[in-house]
């Protein structure tokens, strides 16, 4: 049995028997001998770029990534949602009390500054002399609004409303907070959507 292949045929079925993959094959010994190149899946350009991607550290126009046109340049606002599920009385209390007192010494300065500034503007003086001509006799001057409407009357009068206050304050916060709890354990609470910027 003769073989019919021809010197090319020979040689190939000799590489493979050698155990060498087709990509591996040694070459023929004509010539000087090459490094060995393995197979690349996307071909070389000439600028040295391969696959679209650039080799080297060159700059290349394509390369940079180029912020996108619409992009969003506003802040972000993050928000949460919060539901109060109860007042803790007590915490309303104290709370309402200090304020309470707050705005009652408020109404007791206010008014004695108010005070000052009508009697420097003379208004107890032509009020009161009109009131007292008018309910005036012969055997008597009438009402003295002056005398009446003094500065510690009026004092001691706003000192009193102002204590009521704190006292009627303090008490209807307080049912309040109780009235709520109620009413949050059937209908859940107020609901709050808090908003933060970045």
């Amino acid at each position: 049995m003769t073989d019919t292949r021809g010197p090319k045929a020979r040689s190939d079925h000799e590489g493979y028997a050698a155990g060498a993959l087709p990509g591996e094959r040694e070459k023929p010994a004509s010539g000087p001998a090459q490094p060995y190149h393995p197979p690349q899946a996307y071909p070389t350009s000439q600028n040295g770029t391969q696959g679209g991607r650039q080799r080297g550290g060159g700059s290349s126009s394509a390369a940079v990534r180029r912020p996108r046109t619409g992009a969003r340049t506003t802040p972000r606002t993050r928000k949460a949602r919060l539901r109060v599920a109860k007042a803790d009385p007590w915490s309303v209390m104290k709370v309402s009390f200090l304020l309470s007192i707050a705005l009652g010494v408020c109404t007791v300065v206010a008014s004695a500054v108010l005070w000052m500034v009508m009697d420097a503007m003379g208004v107890f003086s032509s009020v009161g002399g009109t009131i007292s001509e008018a309910t005036g006799s012969n055997e008597s001057n009438g009402f003295d609004l002056q005398s009446f409407l003094s500065l510690p009357r009026v004092l001691i009068f706003t000192s009193v409303i102002a204590v009521i206050d704190v006292v009627l304050a303090t008490a209807l916060a307080t049912l309040g907070a109780f009235i709520y709890n109620l009413s949050a354990g059937f209908v859940g609470g107020i609901e709050l959507t808090l908003a933060e910027d970045e």
